[in-house]
């Protein structure tokens, strides 16, 4: 095993100038660098070296093992096959550069055996997956995938590569005996028509030429790396690391009493982070976000990849006019003229970004539900960009849907968004004998029905439901009456910043004057903001979902449940108590604790489908394409159950007007997860 090697250079004169070639692709590749980060760097400062540790860790996941990309098979599939292919084929690169260059000798035995096996296995395995990325993109071509000359350039040189590596190889073994060619199986495969076709002389000119022609496609590699799409491979680990952690979707405060703000909210790219410019090189333009937005989805003009690329090509745009800036001011003082020199803070007066590059109605049609960015397998962050635009033209423009005013009007004058008065929040659930703070200042858990649990009719009978289950149980609850005020999600979402402040903050002083510990929540979107973005406003308090905290109660035994036999259930997963909170099985076992049996939808778990009523789109209305409600309300028709599971009254609300518009209420029923178990007991 010890013989087993090969001469590194054999057959090749002048292979010192393969360092003059690599230099020189290599300051190419710096310079197209240094031009990107030119561009980030038109954003604002943004620290994002919080946790190196958990950062080296996601590289290793998402990036290296691809558990994104793969929950998507077949194009992630073919991803990590060219991905491994490359980095076998890196690895015995390196090795080879080692004991040819450094003289280390470490270029054969079992380590030479292993680089020719390894690298003829995954580099055809590579083969096969570019030739499945072209099928798949010229041939299948899927409305996700928009083809650029970049696209067949890269994948044309990738695939060239790989070719004339093998042909080398089969060159070699044809012009030379070769002990070990069993092990490099696809070189010994084209060794043997080279052989019949091609005398020696043939053979060693032939060599001669390709390994040059390959050296010279690998330089081009590397030169063209960071000028093209290849780059998404540094800048996708990068994302990878430099990624949000914790809970998802807490957007930044406002610090109203900062006199040195003048603008809130973003209306111009460069008031984005240095990391949000990054974001939209580090695109690869798969689409999955495009696939999974229910916005899109549903025929809105809306499409989450479009608004990232487009972004893209106004940090260009603008990159290029901040340059020219430049050059003229430079100029100017240079002939003695009076000119302030062009700095990357200089506001450019060309396409305004909500407008020009983003039409207004894509931000209104967003229904925060974050399909896209749980489904992107380099974090993307599409979501908070379409807020803080929201919140420039709420706050400083005026300029939000006519539904939206009233919602924001009724929720400042009587604290929900039905505009109903204040007064009368406590009196439904008075009226079932639940106590107050003030009645009972000892209570262990505030119970928050939220602004739909106090006035919806609807969702009245879950909040019903929900006290009889924790009376059942022996619960020490009481509630804050009409001290409630809306919790402020759907002003925060809408881009309100300032009505949710105030909202919040008398919510917060509230609670804190009662001492609340503990609060019991039914709905999703109070139960993320209390838990997750009160924290920002000196709120800090345990918040539980009512779905959590019934399943406690039914597994140690305080709540008591019958059986329900031959029914059966799809259970819808709300966007903020799944995707936002990672609550995906918790309702699901109380389900199966009382009987039913359960049939998935054709979107669920982290890909379920919003019901539309997320980001405050519940009081707007959905005038473009289909209602998103009525397309998720026929996945549940599809299943054929007796019953749609919610845990949401936004969902309820949504699915119920669904089954209404299609005409299928005497066969199919929505319930909160409270009503049915309150039925089995």
């Amino acid at each position: 095993m010890a013989a087993a090697t090969r001469e590194v250079y054999w057959n090749i004169e002048g292979e010192h100038w393969l360092y003059l070639l690599f230099i020189i692709a290599l300051a190419i590749f710096a310079y197209g660098v240094y031009k990107r980060v030119i561009l980030w760097k038109l954003g604002q400062p943004e620290n994002r070296w919080k946790d190196v540790g958990q950062g080296i860790k996601d590289i290793f996941v998402y990036g290296v093992f691809h558990k994104r990309i793969l929950k998507d098979s077949y194009p992630g599939l073919m991803h990590f096959g060219l991905f491994v292919g490359f980095v076998v084929l890196a690895f015995a690169t390196a090795i080879i550069t080692l004991q040819a260059d450094f003289a280390l000798q470490i270029f054969h035995g079992w380590l030479y055996i292993f680089i020719k096996l390894t690298s003829n296995l995954f580099g055809l395995l590579a083969m096969l997956a570019i030739m499945a990325f072209a099928y798949r993109r010229y041939i299948q071509r899927p409305d996700r995938l928009d083809n650029k000359p970049d696209d067949a350039i890269t994948l044309a040189l990738l695939f060239t590569i790989l070719v004339t590596g093998f042909v080398i190889q089969g060159v070699r073994i044809a012009a030379i005996p070769d002990p070990w060619s069993a092990y490099a199986f696809v070189g010994q495969w084209m060794a043997i028509p080279l052989k019949a076709m091609l005398n020696e002389a043939q053979l060693l000119s032939l060599h001669v030429f390709l390994w040059w022609f390959h050296l010279v496609l690998a330089m081009t590699f590397i030169a063209y790396f960071s000028h093209s799409k290849l780059f998404h491979i540094l800048l996708g680990l990068a994302n990878q690391f430099l990624r949000k952690r914790g809970p998802i979707g807490i957007p930044d405060p406002i610090d109203f009493e900062d006199e040195s703000l003048e603008t809130f909210g973003k209306s111009q790219l460069r008031e984005f982070s240095w990391k949000a410019l990054f974001n939209t090189d580090a695109c690869i333009r798969c689409g999955r976000c495009q696939d999974n937005c229910p916005a899109y989805l549903s025929g809105k003009h809306l499409n989450p990849k479009k608004i990232i690329q487009d972004m893209k090509v106004l940090m260009e745009e603008t990159g290029a006019a901040v340059a020219e800036a430049k050059k003229v001011a430079n100029v100017t003082q240079v002939e003695g003229q009076e000119a302030a020199a062009a700095s990357e803070d200089e506001e450019w007066t060309g396409r305004a970004l909500i407008g020009d590059v983003i039409p207004e109605e894509d931000l209104w049609a967003c229904t925060t539900c974050r399909s896209c960015e749980q489904q992107c397998p380099i974090f993307i962050e599409h979501v908070d960009k379409t807020i803080d635009m929201r919140r420039n033209l709420v706050l400083m423009e005026t300029r939000f849907p006519a539904e939206a005013q009233l919602a924001f009007k009724n929720m400042e004058n009587n604290g929900n968004p039905w505009g109903i008065g204040w007064s009368t929040r406590a009196d439904y659930l008075t009226g079932l004998g639940v106590k107050t703070f003030e009645q009972e200042p000892e209570a262990e858990y505030l119970y928050w029905p939220g602004c739909s649990g106090s006035f919806d009719a609807r969702n009245q009978k879950v909040s019903a439901a929900l006290v009889k289950l924790l009376n059942a149980a022996g619960v020490n609850f009481a509630i804050l009456g009409n001290d409630e005020k809306c919790c402020g999600d759907s002003a925060r979402k809408l881009g309100n910043e300032y009505l949710f402040f105030s909202l919040a903050t008398e919510n917060i002083e509230v609670m804190n004057g009662h001492g609340v510990k503990k609060i019991i929540t039914q709905c999703p979107h109070c139960y993320n903001l209390l838990k997750n973005e009160y924290p920002q406003l000196g709120g800090n308090f345990e918040v539980i979902h009512h779905t959590v905290f019934l399943l406690d109660l039914v597994k140690s035994g305080k709540l008591k449940l019958n059986q329900t036999a031959g029914k059966s259930i799809t259970y819808h997963d709300s966007c903020y108590l799944g995707r936002y909170n990672e609550i995906y099985e918790q309702p699901r076992e109380l389900l199966k604790a009382v009987g039913l049996e359960i049939k998935e939808m054709a979107h669920t778990g982290e890909k379920s489908f919003c019901c539309g009523a997320g980001g405050g789109r519940m009081w707007l209305e959905e005038d473009e394409g289909q209602r998103i409600n009525e397309m998720r309300t026929d996945e549940a028709i599809a299943v054929k159950t007796d019953y749609v599971g919610t845990a949401c009254p936004y969902c309820l609300t949504m699915i119920v007007d669904g089954i209404a518009a299609r005409g299928v209420g005497e066969d199919l029923k929505a319930l909160d997860i409270a009503e049915i178990l309150e039925k089995a007991i």
